[in-house]
């Protein structure tokens, strides 16, 4: 089996058994890092270029180990010491590096959609990596990736996202994967937070963590994305924290253990707690590691796949 499109735009659309395959593919690439000698060279003789138009640190480095470990050429851009500040468009950026015959493209932008546009103005592949407030694929992949090796299946699992949803790719993807796969789905967090048509895909609607906590099998916490919000959407950062910030006390009432995950990286003390953050509860570490699997199954699904 293939995957039906040439890039990995978001999870939105993707049918169960291309998620599976893509988590099934995982599995062997996570046992490759556990090697004394972790290369292999399915994408030897492909060149991969990283466009990253916003910060990042550990998508970034994990992509770049995952091409690297796959005995990809790599070129990583840096926006600041490219064309793109004397204004340049993403259009002629992608255009000028196509040129130069590279294979795959993988993409952060601050605007949503802008995976999709490249999409079709390249030959490449394309790799959303995040696009603005729409999709972040593969994180929401490592995400169910790391909870079907947690609880051996997706199908049934009962997983609430809490926090910022209305600003977070993250959610969406889970949200989306996760419902594709069988789970059930849940959010928590504030009003102002969270979208209003939210309930229509599916999802269950909190505004208390002392109501969800007992009814999950997993928490995935999200960052308090200050940088993407308008003022007034919480009172403060300590009042956020007393009301959803997740902690050992508030989890300890729950009749089983959860679990607990975040995409990183963590505001300690805020979103969750720091005892919690690094408590055996916490899959946090697991799901850094397997980012790399997972974005080493997507390059090789879509670089062999032509």
């Amino acid at each position: 089996m293939k995957l039906a499109s040439r890039h990995l735009l978001g999870l939105d659309g993707m049918s169960r058994e291309e998620i599976a395959l893509i988590l099934d593919t995982a599995v062997s690439f996570r046992e490759i890092l556990d090697r004394p000698i972790k290369k292999v060279p399915p994408l030897q003789g492909k060149t991969v270029v990283n466009l990253f138009f916003e910060s990042s640190t550990r998508t970034r480095i994990s992509f770049e180990l995952a091409e690297r470990r796959l005995s990809a050429d790599v070129v990583s851009f840096s926006t600041a010491a490219s064309s793109v500040s004397k204004g340049e468009t993403l259009k002629d950026t992608a255009r000028n590096i196509e040129a130069m015959k590279i294979d795959m493209v993988v993409i952060r932008h601050a605007a949503a959609g802008s995976a999709h546009f490249l999409s079709r103005v390249v030959d490449a592949n394309v790799i959303n990596a995040g696009d603005g407030g729409h999709e972040h694929p593969t994180q929401g992949l490592l995400d169910m990736y790391t909870l079907r090796e947690k609880f051996g299946k997706l199908e049934g699992l009962r997983v609430c996202i809490v926090g910022d949803i209305t600003h977070s790719r993250v959610a969406r993807s889970n949200i989306y994967g996760l419902i594709t796969m069988g789970a059930h789905v849940s959010v928590c967090g504030p009003a102002t937070l969270i979208p209003r048509d939210l309930e229509q895909l599916g999802v269950k609607v909190y505004h208390r963590l002392e109501d969800i906590i007992p009814e999950v099998d997993a928490l995935n916490v999200l960052r308090i994305q200050l940088e993407r919000q308008k003022s007034g959407l919480f009172p403060s950062l300590r009042e956020y924290h007393r009301f959803f910030g997740v902690t050992k006390e508030k989890v300890s009432k729950a009749p089983g253990p959860i679990t607990i995950m975040h995409p990183g990286p963590i505001n300690r003390d805020v979103e969750l707690s720091a005892d919690l953050a690094d408590s055996e509860h916490s899959v946090i570490l697991q799901q850094v590691t397997n980012g790399v699997a997972i974005r080493m199954a997507v390059l090789y699904l879509l670089g062999t796949s032509n």
